[in-house]
């Protein structure tokens, strides 16, 4: 049964109803799945443990651009509490908390398991785990109508939407820990002008889930929950971000310096569909690849849409994301997987991608 065949029966099955109720909570997730279900590449098992958490102190610079200046940091919003605190860009938030990366890990798992998720990549030494599709109960009608309908129809509600959450811990300069929260969406639509069929196809990363959740984790972490409501109340500076031309190679211009530019890149890249392979801070470079949603029934995403990528044994797309200073900016350009300068379309239409999320 679809999921509009199913909304038609609820329907039927709310009028008869005494009375209706919505939860009171924005989020109560469920999940999907009962387990593990994600297959984890062989080439992610096999990086190493270290190079996870390299980190040098400083401006980053490349020899096909200009020789980095000292940068002057960009008004954005930061806000403490305790030794956890949250900085915004733009729709973009991160937290920083003073402590090492293997002391947040335990804490952070139980944290989305609490919130009502599965794990499906679990991987401390890559700093990456990712929860399971689950859906957000608390946009469907409340125990009420349930417990007068019974167990049996309670798969009749469903919101046709699915969520999953990529947590990404990586060490700071300071010895601290930066942690993402980037979220990716499905949702349930038809396929055909028939309307007796329904697909999964992904929607756009809803930033003020990834604003909830991180608020969420600031309490796990030690904050208040008064606290953390008015540390997101505080208004946050826009930064700039517009695709130019340096040197013949089209690149994605960051009115912001490289330390920011580059946790605010990471962050749209786990938006955007990318799989952080592995990571060089040192020198600038994000090791990616495409991977389309995995979700039964599911469309090619934005992103394959634009590569061609539909097809099941088609080999991954590999790329790196250079990340490096200029001035009073900081310079983002696409290269191939063997390190040389990316003008191919697939290029371009990354760099739009990039530039739109960090909007």
């Amino acid at each position: 049964m679809n999921h509009l065949s199913k909304l038609t029966l609820l329907s039927l099955s709310l009028a008869l109803a005494a009375c209706t109720t919505l939860t009171t909570e924005k989020i109560d997730y469920k999940s999907t799945g009962k387990g593990q279900t994600l297959d984890i590449p062989p080439d992610l098992t096999q990086l190493s443990r270290d190079s996870r958490y390299a980190v040098v102190d400083g401006a980053v610079t490349a020899s096909s651009f200009q020789t980095a200046q000292p940068v002057q940091g960009v008004p954005v919003a930061t806000t403490s509490l305790g030794d956890v605190r949250i900085e915004r860009s733009g729709t973009q938030r991160w937290l920083v908390v003073n402590r090492p990366a293997d002391k947040l890990w335990e804490p952070v798992r139980d944290f989305w398991q609490e919130n009502g998720f599965l794990l499906t990549l679990d991987q401390a030494n890559l700093g990456i785990m990712e929860t399971d599709w689950a859906e957000n109960r608390a946009k469907i009608p409340g125990d009420v109508i349930r417990n007068t309908l019974g167990k049996l129809v309670d798969s009749l509600y469903s919101t046709g939407e699915r969520d999953k959450f990529r947590t990404r811990l990586e060490r700071n300069a300071t010895g601290g820990t930066d942690v993402f929260i980037s979220h990716r969406g499905m949702i349930e639509v038809f396929d055909s002008t028939q309307k007796d069929r329904t697909v999964w196809q992904p929607r756009d990363a809803d930033p003020e889930l990834e604003a909830e959740f991180l608020s969420r984790l600031m309490i796990k972490l030690g904050a208040s929950p008064t606290q953390v409501k008015e540390i997101l109340a505080t208004p946050t500076a826009k930064i700039g971000s517009r695709v130019t031309e340096v040197g013949g190679q089209s690149v994605v211009q960051i009115d912001d310096g490289f330390d920011r530019a580059w946790r605010r890149v990471g962050l749209s890249l786990d938006r955007t569909g990318f799989t952080v392979e592995d990571r060089d801070r040192s020198k600038g470079v994000y090791f990616v690849r495409y991977v389309e949603p995995t979700s039964a029934k599911s469309e090619p995403g934005f992103l394959g849409k634009l590569f061609s990528f539909s097809k099941p044994d088609a080999a991954p797309l590999k790329f790196r994301i250079s990340v490096v200073s200029q001035e009073k900016s900081t310079l983002v350009s696409v290269q191939s997987a063997n390190g040389q300068p990316d003008r191919t379309d697939n290029a371009q239409r990354i760099l739009k991608v990039i530039a739109e999320d960090l909007k």
